[in-house]
């Protein structure tokens, strides 16, 4: 499942690209995931905590850094574990492209999402809403992040490993599928011109 989302980030494009450079900062701006690792090459072991309705789930395992480009300000980056508790697996592969804009940088992600298991039977409008959460958040997070590093502030005390999910995040993907839904039945009645 194809997922893309964009944030903008009040920094200038270069700045906000070294900040790419430094991926367990990068790690450390998305809610539940934590490295555990480093092995070298550009990879990295970790564990992300999701929350998935009632479902809670630990994944465990590695991302490479598969390519860094420069020049396009791009960044891919392939990811893969399993629960830990063996309910399944996930496979995602994370395209991030940085844009100059008139007030800072634009992020464009898209997720190629691979899942088995009991996250597998969440429907597509489920994951993406979570997804769009989880991107607002990380993109605040960096933000919050990037200033900090910029006036000489610690950052370990920014933000936790803390699972993504739980109730708050329920109730924001609640609201963005009723939204969606509002959408679909208010939009104004246009008659068939024939």
């Amino acid at each position: 499942m194809l997922i893309t989302n964009a944030f903008e980030v009040v920094e200038p494009t270069e700045k906000v690209w070294r900040f790419f450079d430094d991926i367990p900062q990068v790690a450390s701006c998305l809610p539940g995931a934590e490295l555990t690792e480093q092995l070298g090459d550009d990879r990295y072991r970790g564990k992300v905590a999701v929350r998935m309705g009632p479902v809670k789930l630990q994944f465990a395992g590695t991302a490479e850094i598969t390519e860094r480009d420069d020049a396009a300000k791009r960044i891919v980056v392939d990811a893969n574990g399993a629960d830990e508790k063996g309910r399944g697996q996930a496979a995602m592969l994370v395209t991030a492209t940085l844009t100059p804009t008139s007030h800072g940088t634009k992020v464009d992600v898209s997720q190629d999402l691979q899942l088995s298991g009991a996250a597998a039977q969440y429907g597509r409008g489920m994951i993406s809403d979570v997804s769009a959460i989880l991107m607002r958040d990380f993109a605040t997070n960096m933000q919050t992040r990037i200033s900090a590093l910029e006036r000489g502030v610690a950052t370990e005390q920014l933000t936790t490993s803390a699972p993504a999910g739980g109730f708050t995040i329920g109730l924001r993907a609640a609201w963005l599928a009723l939204k969606r839904v509002g959408r679909r039945f208010f939009l104004p009645y246009e008659p068939n011109p024939s």
